[in-house]
């Protein structure tokens, strides 16, 4: 690998907040801004000096884990090819503030990020609204979520609670260290090509948002870097069930990246966004370590290039609304009808391979194989109270925007498939989608297509399909359209 720049002193697991050089880019004459953009604030506050902080804490664990994400594998970490991080960005524009906060693990879960959040609320007074946490989705980390479709699973363990403490106490730390480090900053927005990492998994045609938002976030008085923060609608799966080291996937990857070449060394906050549906799957080689520096690298020059565009800004206004939702629970087959439907997908499976078909389609189907199984766990639920109880700790869903002036970044919980996203940014082209926000849904929300199809996203799914993507969608347009 070389030698690795990382943003956080691994002894003392102290944040980094050091200043480190960005070349100037030219600055973008000031907009009239729409009065949606002011939340309602006077003029003076419109043009109040924009304040920015960023960190990161280091959350890996210092002993082996199970690793999350792969089914029927005793995947245990026998080391670390790079550290799990807490980054944050604290933004404010004098009355307003903001936080975005990313951990790299598969999921935050609902009652941590709560408890996250009301912590942070109290250390520096941002309301828990304009906190925002969310998970990479590195499928090499612990397992962060009781996931009930994993319940006939003998390998996979429950959550260990000392590492969901470590990971609550990292994503607290950073947020506090990210405002304490608060000076006169600049931002801009320039969007990257995100295609070089993956596509539709199950339709390489199929749709995809290769858009890649990148914010950069500047000092005021001598340009040097406060942080980057992107949104990228990829599953973070080059490694697999062979991989037993502790690692962000292509995310961290291109993160150090970016560190190395032009960022310095500062803090890159990386989201997910929508993308249920989206997987390296067609484009990589292999699943390698190599494989994950290549993408993650290749992403890293798409997002340097946008960052020699950006065009920024001392003074913004920053709002943020919310909208709480209920989605409807799916409705089960019987345990006879799913236990038919596992057989013949392992049957197609099997034929698959005999015929050597192409490992991409063999891969699917594996996974429509894994889905088969847990649909077939979750019919057996159905007839209890564990499957209401898994919604009850995933309900209700939180819908949270965050504008910053003329951009607005919506967080959704759980895994949604890439055409809910792309609805958004249809109505709105200036809103960008997060996913994996404040909590999880214990499985993927599905378009009708996906559930005519009965794959592996359709079949681990907890709540109902399409019905509850369209009306994240919906709700999202209405508390957009009524800001």
């Amino acid at each position: 690998m070389g030698k690795r720049s990382l943003p956080v002193d691994r002894k003392t697991r102290k944040p980094y907040t050091g200043k480190l050089r960005l070349p100037m880019t030219p600055t973008l004459p000031q907009q009239k801004q729409n009065i949606n953009d002011c939340d309602n604030k006077g003029p003076e506050n419109m043009h109040a000096q924009l304040m920015a902080g960023a960190a990161t804490v280091d959350v890996t664990p210092d002993e082996p884990h199970f690793l999350f994400g792969y089914p029927h594998v005793a995947r245990r970490s026998t080391g670390v090819h790079d550290p799990l991080l807490a980054s944050a960005l604290f933004l404010s524009d004098g009355e307003t503030a903001a936080l975005f906060v990313a951990v790299d693990a598969i999921f935050v879960p609902k009652d941590l990020a709560a408890r996250a959040r009301r912590r942070i609320g109290d250390s520096i007074g941002v309301p828990t609204a304009n906190v925002m946490t969310t998970a990479t989705h590195t499928h090499s980390g612990p397992v962060t979520v009781k996931y009930l479709s994993n319940e006939s699973d003998p390998v996979v363990p429950d959550p260990d609670p000392r590492f969901l403490q470590q990971m609550e106490d990292g994503i607290v730390a950073a947020a506090i260290a990210a405002h304490e480090a608060a000076r006169p900053a600049e931002i801009g927005l320039a969007v990257a090509d995100g295609s070089v990492v993956g596509g539709n998994r199950r339709d390489p045609a199929g749709p995809s948002n290769p858009r890649v938002p990148v914010l950069s976030v500047r000092t005021a008085d001598d340009h040097a870097p406060i942080a980057a923060m992107l949104v990228c609608s990829m599953h973070p799966t080059v490694l697999h069930e062979d991989s037993t080291l502790l690692s962000g996937d292509f995310p961290a990857l291109a993160r150090q990246y970016l560190q190395r070449t032009v960022l310095g060394g500062c803090p890159v906050v990386y989201h997910t966004g929508p993308c249920g549906n989206q997987s390296p799957r067609h484009v990589v080689h292999g699943n390698t370590y190599a494989e994950a520096q290549r993408l993650g690298e290749a992403l890293g020059n798409s997002v340097a290039a946008a960052l020699a565009e950006v065009y920024y800004r001392s003074e913004i206004s920053i709002s943020c609304r919310r909208a709480i939702v209920n989605l409807p629970l799916r409705e089960f087959p019987t345990e006879e009808e799913a236990a038919r439907r596992l057989r013949q997908v392992r049957e197609r499976l099997e034929r698959l391979r005999r015929e050597e078909a192409a490992p991409g389609t063999v891969r699917t189907a594996e996974c429509d194989w894994f889905g088969a199984e847990e649909t077939l766990v979750l019919a057996r639920a159905a007839g209890g109270g564990a499957l209401r109880d898994a919604a009850a700790r995933c309900m209700p869903a939180e819908i949270q925007a965050i504008r910053l002036g003329q951009w607005t970044f919506v967080g959704w919980p759980g895994e949604v498939f890439v055409e809910f996203g792309l609805q958004v940014l249809e109505n709105r082209p200036d809103c960008f989608v997060i996913s994996l926000a404040n909590g999880e849904l214990q499985g993927y929300l599905v378009t009708a297509e996906a559930t005519a199809e009965q794959g592996y996203e359709a079949s681990n799914a907890l709540f109902r399909s399409p019905d509850s993507g369209e009306l994240l969608v919906r709700r999202t347009l209405e508390l957009l359209d009524n800001w």
